[in-house]
């Protein structure tokens, strides 16, 4: 790294190249903290399109970055559609909030693959709640359930004739 350049949200290349190996990328929102023309021309690289938020000081100045040019004049000329894809990610804020007001905000694990395994034990039992509360509210008989789910069982069963 050179003196005098900032590297603004380092791990967002990373994150997002991993992601891009496990599910096609269409579309990226993230808050301006990730607004730089290398994030933006990292999602178009990817072939998803960028919907970051821009910091109220950015300019369509291009500095290189087409991607960068064309996110902001769409965002200047259709700003309404623009937010409309941006907040997508509230379900996303939402969801990670509603963990942590369940299970709490800190992992109890100190080495990083459990740290993993925790969150995603979290993340399945919040899933689970979510699924039992919708199902209460629909006011679906709990024994459907278990029949569905018998009825699944034995039906790929290799003793089926």
């Amino acid at each position: 790294m050179q003196v005098g350049i900032k590297v603004q949200s380092p791990q967002f290349p990373k994150l997002l190249k991993n992601t891009s190996g496990l599910f096609q990328i269409n579309e990226v929102s993230a808050d301006p903290a990730y607004s730089s023309r290398n994030n933006h021309d990292i999602v178009d690289e990817l072939g998803g399109k960028p919907f970051i938020l821009f910091k109220k000081n950015a300019t369509g100045k291009a500095r290189g970055s087409k991607q960068w040019n064309r996110a902001f004049h769409y965002f200047q000329l259709h700003k309404d559609e623009f937010l409309e894809h941006y907040h997508k990610r509230s379900n996303a804020e939402t969801t990670f909030s509603a963990i942590k007001m369940k299970f709490s905000e800190t992992l109890k694990s100190r080495n990083h693959t459990a740290q993993v395994n925790e969150m995603l034990c979290k993340i399945i039992a919040y899933n689970i709640t979510v699924l039992i509360r919708e199902f209460i509210e629909m006011g679906a008989d709990p024994e459907l359930l278990s029949l569905i789910s018998l009825k699944k069982e034995f039906s790929i069963s290799r003793y089926d004739n």
